[in-house]
């Protein structure tokens, strides 16, 4: 006697709750992945500072003081030169296990276009060098997805610390053509680690290394008018008429959406991408590879005069949560909040010889005003 065995299937309602809880599952279960992704990008990030704090203590044990921010070839009539224009990042490439690339850029060079460069390399305008449209792996944080377009020149996400002031920016000891300039003037607008073509070394650090920024991290701009990606522009000699570290936001930032600039504000460079934030990492110009202490992390930045090389206040930024990575003189790496204390922003900015008006932001960047700084304090 044959027998049947009833195989019951699943019903419609059956699937369509199971199919209702797995994505219930995956929608509480992305969040936490996207966070252990970021968590990860972020710790690598602090990773690559560690390895330039790294480099620049190699450098200075090798030659006594810190790689120049503004260095190369001066200004020869008749001859080519990149005008004292180069990043302190360029000296760091072969201490940072780029030996092989410096050579490129320390030997003369015959560029894919034909072309024979000098040693050191042309201006960091020139498109057609090739180590300038390089990028260097250790110079990107993982969070900051843009990526160059073809034939522009290589990114970077960090950059170095001139203090608390915003004159002198792209002048210090020594001219572009490489006659004697303002070393008074630069050591009074330019109160941090780094000044404009001027040798700094570990003695000039009277703050203390554990108390002083050598470099923070920026932000490249993705076109998007966000505040951390670009200055913006609010009118020639601006930032001298109306001297405070407030005065960048003026009918710039958008009410309704704080983290863009209104549609109205004009922003530095609206052009390619090789004139924007964190857009060329051997460029000592402010844009590409300073910040100073003024405006706190994650705020705007601003220029008053429409050209890349000016004052203005370059803000530390990144694509992290709440904060930024600095590094200290000491080789350490902090994340700063953005809420780390900044003092009075209606201050005058540039007052030279008294301690920093930005609070503990402020003498952070500052390296010999002799502040007192409690290490729970940041």
């Amino acid at each position: 006697m044959n027998s049947k065995v009833s195989r019951r299937g699943f019903t419609l309602v059956e699937l369509l709750v199971v199919i209702a809880i797995i994505g219930v599952l995956v929608g509480l279960l992305l969040p936490a992945v996207q966070a252990a992704r970021e968590a990860a990008r972020r710790m690598q990030c602090g990773n690559n500072m560690k390895q330039l704090g790294l480099a620049l203590h190699n450098y200075h044990s090798a030659y006594n003081r810190l790689p120049q921010h503004g260095g190369g070839t001066a200004h020869v009539a008749g001859g080519p030169d990149n005008v004292l224009m180069l990043s302190v990042l360029v000296p760091m490439t072969p201490f940072i296990e780029q030996q092989a690339f410096w050579e490129q850029i320390s030997n003369p060079f015959v560029a894919s276009n034909g072309n024979t460069y000098p040693a050191m390399g042309p201006a960091p305008w020139d498109t057609g060098y090739d180590p300038w449209r390089t990028t260097v792996g250790t110079f990107r944080c993982p969070s900051d997805p843009t990526v160059p377009t073809a034939g522009q020149f290589g990114m970077n996400n960090y950059a170095a610390c001139i203090g608390d002031g915003i004159n002198w920016t792209d002048r210090g000891g020594i001219n572009d053509n490489g006659t004697p300039g303002n070393p008074q003037a630069a050591d009074q607008f330019l109160r941090g680690v780094f000044k404009t073509r001027r040798a700094t070394a570990f003695r000039d650090i009277l703050d203390g290394l554990s108390n002083t920024i050598m470099m923070g991290e920026i932000c490249t701009d993705a076109g998007n008018r966000e505040i951390i990606g670009q200055p913006v522009f609010i009118g020639d000699g601006a930032v001298f008429t109306n001297p405070t570290a407030a005065a960048c936001t003026t009918n710039a930032i958008d009410p309704q959406r704080p983290q863009f600039y209104l549609p109205t504000a004009e922003l530095q460079y609206g052009r390619a991408d090789q004139w924007n934030r964190g857009h060329r990492w051997m460029c000592a110009l402010g844009m590409y590879t300073m910040i100073n202490t003024i405006r706190p992390p994650n705020k705007e930045s601003c220029q008053s005069h429409n050209t890349d090389g000016r004052e203005g206040t370059y803000t530390a930024a990144s694509r992290h949560q709440g904060g930024c990575h600095i590094l200290l003189g000491d080789g350490a790496v902090r994340f700063i909040t953005d809420s780390i204390e900044s003092g009075n922003q209606e201050a005058y900015i540039d007052q030279p010889g008294v301690e920093s008006p930005y609070g503990v932001w402020g003498a952070l960047g500052t390296a010999a005003m002799r502040e007192t700084l409690d290490a729970e304090a940041f």
